[in-house]
Parts: structure tokens; C-alpha cells; sequence
């Protein structure tokens, strides 16, 4: 029997407020928002539903919650009294997520029904009503979720791995002086691609070409000073800086880049593909040399491949192949000798692995510090905060790209990220501010951002206390906060001619010239 065709169905539930949450991710096209939002149309209208809200999460993955802003907002809203609503329809099961871990899927569910607010799939053959049957049937759509990505990315990493072996570039940084060609299925040259661009039809191929003159004249400079001088990375990357040189991200050289380059095979033909995998959104691996995928003489060389090879030999015999223990004992040495350690001295020690080694072989600096019985200086753990809320700042700024363009407004952001300009209009400067707990047990964000902003619109991050999950957003105009000292407090939203939101939805709707409502 159909679910609620029976006319006493407790489901059935006539002149109830409702939310949608649509979501479409960017690997699997088949149920698009619109397709979504009918079904849901049609469902409301037979159990009697209102919608009065709608939460998306347009080309987003179903394997974090980490991309997912729709998700989090309906979360936030469910939890902080915010929901207008009593019930949230969702197309399936996989709409809501197809997280890896069945369990996290669950969680977010409960969360809402802890709040009072109930989840309820149109388009699922069981009522999600918490009897056994349902539960049961949920928890088998839960994983069939999980397990088709992890087949669908079994399937693009062989079709990955055929492409790079037939020569064709399928991701990753090309480097300076090279640039990512688009040709058609018969060869024929297409468009140059620019960062952040990709191929349209997958049709389409991208293969490697020589680059703009001066950036081929950079690295072929490069190899000069490390093969025909006694010359190290860090003093070829101070030479280039004193030069105003920039890399291929247009900032100063550091010893790191210098490093790259000279072992970039790319720069005599070779495409080398797989060094490192990320599979399902998971912490990235270097791989072994056996795992990765090679095809060589397939680009056009802007190095001698004599002088590359003369390279590789100095970089061995000066960074020998190490095991995890030698790195670790060259580490402890470095520490009994300086009673300390630091990107510094590890990477001016000579015959001791660079700092950019030691993070990627065993996760960053502080593990590495750890395992030789280093304490590691209290400004680290502020680095590794430092670190991780300029991700989510990044996050952020992407989402807020996205979003505005979706609207059919125009958003641009420079290298550094420090200023966003929309439709060439007004900027927006957007930062974000760790959450510090006074001794008055009130919390308090940093306004140092805010006086050094130099945009129309200040955007600050807020986070909750321990960092981990934002709070708030507050909007102001700059000129407002530009001499504001100590800090924001918690009621700055209405001492200031500033607002506080959930989201940057104000700032989309501003940008798509659809204002929603001021505060």
C-alpha cells in the first residue's frame, strides 16, 4: 500500500509548514533541482505540506559536510530555534549525503529530530516513521549511497589512469612556464585554459604547452644556477626574489618552489600522474613510485633532458632517499644540537631533509616534532589554528563565488584573496577571527582585521568557542569599524550600523540584484 494513500495515515499531516533540501552533485547529473523540487511539489500537496523554506546545495559532493552550506544553514536554523518548520522533504536518501560512514548520515538526522523537526524522503518506498522496517530499509539505502561512490570513483580513477598513460594532463599543478592546451577527440587545438578552467565536453582532452617566453626564461635559469653553480634551492629562490621574480602563483620564490621545478618532469616531456590520491574526499597520500603512472616524450620539452638528468643526480646526492627512521634520526641530531627546532634551522641544516619533507611524509611539523621528543613551541598550535580557519575562510569566499554567480552576478577575487569585487560595483573584504572566552565567560572575536580592511563591505567570520564550527557572520560597512579598537563582542550587531546572519545570503541577493531584507 502506498504510504500515505490511507486517508488516517499519521504522516498525512494537512496545513503542516515544511522545508526543502535539494542538493545536485557535480558527478552525478541525473536528478536535477528542478526534477527535485517537482517531486517534492507533488508530494506536499498530497500530505498537505506548506513549503516555506528551501535549503540548497547546488554541484555539491554528498561526501562531506565540510561542502555542503545549504546542509550546514539547515542544521544551524534546526538548532538554534530558527526553523519555521516542522518538517524537511528531501527527494532519497542520497540527496541528504552519501557519506562514507553510514553513521554521520544518521547523525545529522537525528540531530533535527532532537530539535523537533522530522526528515522525510518523497521518493523513498518506506515511510521514515522509526519502525524497524523503515530503519532497516533506511540503513540499506544509507549504504548503497556510500558504495556507489565508492564505485563511481573506482571507475573515473581507471578512466584517470588510461588518459594519463595515452599523455593527456587529467589534474594537478602544471607549473611555471607550461600552460594546459584544450584539444578536440581528433587532436585539433581548442583553448588555452587559465587557472580555474576547465574542459566543457568529455569529448575534450588537455594536454601540457610551452608557456609565455619569460616564464620558460625562469626556469630554464633555475636549472642553469642548480646544475652549473654550487648553488642550493634556498639560495637560487633568494637570488630570483632580489630579482622581483614570482612563481607561478605570482608570489615571492621559496626554497620549496625551487624544488619543484628542478624535479618537475614535465619540463622535458614526461607527464607523471598519481604521485599522490585523494580518494573520496579523503587526507591525501603520497603514493609510492611502483603506483605512479608515466608516459614520457609526450610534451613539447622547454629543458634539455641532459641538464634535467644532471639535476636529479645533485638533488640525490644531496637529499639521499631516506626512510622514515633516518629522517627521524636526522631530526633528533638537529634537535640535541639546537636544543629547538623550526622551519629555519631544519631547512638551513645541511644533509637534513627540507621542512616541506617532514610535513608530508609524516603529516605536518608538529607530528614529526613529536616522534623525536620535541615539545613543540606553544606558537604552533596557533599556527595550526592559523591554518585551519584560512581554510575555512577559503571555503567560504568559494561558496560566496559560487553562490553569486548562480544568482547571475559577477564576483571576482584576487590571488591573495584579500578583496572581492562584485559586479564591478562594491568590494568586499571578508576575514575571520578566532573565538576567545573572557574571564567574564562572554566570547570575543579580534576587530584587528577590521581596521586594516580597505573594502566597501567588511564581512567577518565568527567562530564558535574551540574554532571548530562557524557561529555567525557579521556585515558591516567598513568605514564603520575602520577605527574600532579591542574587540567585537556579541552585541556589536546592534551597537554598530552592522548585522548579523547565519549565512552571506544578504550579500548574494545584494549581488543579484534581489535584495531580501536588510535585518
Amino acid at each position: 500500500m502506498d504510504k500515505f494513500a490511507a486517508a488516517g495515515d499519521p504522516l498525512r499531516r494537512r496545513g503542516a509548514r515544511a522545508a526543502q533540501y535539494l542538493r545536485m552533485s557535480t558527478d552525478q547529473q541525473t536528478y536535477s533541482l528542478d526534477n527535485q523540487r517537482d517531486a517534492i511539489r507533488g508530494y506536499a500537496e498530497v500530505m498537505g505540506y506548506d513549503i516555506v523554506a528551501t535549503y540548497e546545495d547546488p554541484g555539491r559532493s554528498g561526501l562531506h559536510m565540510e561542502s555542503r552550506p545549504g546542509l550546514k544553514k539547515l542544521l544551524f536554523d534546526v538548532e538554534h530555534g530558527l526553523a519555521d518548520f516542522e518538517t524537511v522533504v528531501v527527494y532519497d536518501v542520497s540527496r541528504w549525503g552519501r557519506f562514507q560512514n553510514i553513521d554521520e548520515s544518521a547523525s545529522y538526522e537525528y540531530r533535527c529530530q532532537m530539535a523537533g523537526v522530522r526528515i522525510e524522503f518523497c521518493a523513498e518506498q518506506f515511510g521514515n516513521d522509526g519502525t524497524v522496517g523503515s530503519d532497516i530499509l533506511k540503513a540499506i539505502k544509507r549504504s548503497m549511497a556510500a558504495e556507489y561512490s565508492r564505485m563511481l570513483s573506482q571507475k573515473v580513477f581507471m578512466g584517470q589512469v588510461r588518459a594519463a598513460g595515452m599523455g593527456f594532463h587529467v589534474g594537478g599543478l602544471q607549473g611555471l612556464g607550461l600552460r594546459r592546451l584544450m584539444v578536440d577527440q581528433s587532436g585539433r587545438r581548442k583553448l588555452l585554459l587559465g587557472r580555474n578552467e576547465h574542459k566543457n565536453l568529455q569529448s575534450d582532452r588537455v594536454i601540457i604547452v610551452p608557456g609565455p617566453p619569460e616564464e620558460i626564461a625562469t626556469v630554464q635559469l633555475i636549472f642553469r644556477l642548480f646544475v652549473g653553480s654550487r648553488k642550493n634551492e634556498a639560495e637560487i629562490a633568494k637570488y630570483l626574489n632580489a630579482r622581483g621574480m614570482v612563481n607561478d602563483f605570482g608570489r615571492p620564490w621559496k626554497r620549496e618552489g625551487v624544488r619543484r621545478v628542478l624535479t618537475n618532469e614535465k619540463y622535458i616531456g614526461n607527464n607523471v600522474w598519481n604521485r599522490r590520491c585523494m580518494k573520496l574526499k579523503s587526507k591525501m597520500v603520497w603514493n609510492p613510485p611502483d603506483q605512479w603512472v608515466r608516459a614520457e616524450n609526450v610534451f613539447e620539452p622547454i629543458v634539455n633532458r641532459k641538464q634535467f638528468e644532471k639535476a636529479q643526480r645533485k638533488i640525490e646526492l644531496l637529499y639521499p632517499r631516506m626512510s622514515d627512521d633516518e629522517m627521524l634520526a636526522a631530526l633528533r641530531s638537529l634537535y640535541e644540537r639546537h636544543g629547538k627546532l623550526s622551519d629555519v634551522i631544519i631547512n638551513a641544516a645541511p644533509g637534513c631533509p627540507s621542512s616541506w619533507r617532514y610535513r608530508s611524509r609524516f603529516g605536518g611539523l608538529l607530528a614529526a616534532y613529536r616522534l623525536v621528543g620535541c615539545r613543540p613551541p606553544r606558537k604552533c598550535h596557533f599556527v595550526e589554528i592559523g591554518k585551519r580557519l584560512e581554510a575555512i575562510r577559503c571555503r567560504v569566499i568559494e561558496d560566496l563565488l559560487v553562490a553569486i554567480k548562480e544568482v547571475g552576478g559577477q564576483a571576482s577575487c584576487d590571488p591573495g584573496r584579500e578583496l572581492i569585487r562584485i559586479n564591478d560595483e562594491f568590494t568586499v573584504a571578508i576575514a575571520i577571527a578566532r573565538c576567545r572566552v573572557s574571564h567574564d565567560t562572554y566570547p570575543r572575536w579580534s576587530a584587528k582585521a577590521a581596521r586594516e580592511a580597505t573594502a566597501d563591505i567588511f564581512v567577518l567570520i565568527r567562530m564558535h568557542p574551540g574554532d571548530l564550527a562557524i557561529r555567525d557572520y557579521l556585515i558591516v560597512p567598513t568605514h564603520e569599524v575602520a577605527g574600532i579598537k579591542g574587540n567585537f563582542h556579541v552585541n556589536n550587531g546592534m551597537k554598530l550600523d552592522a548585522f548579523l546572519f547565519p549565512s552571506l545570503n544578504p550579500l548574494v541577493a545584494l549581488a543579484g540584484r534581489t535584495f531580501v531584507g536588510s535585518a
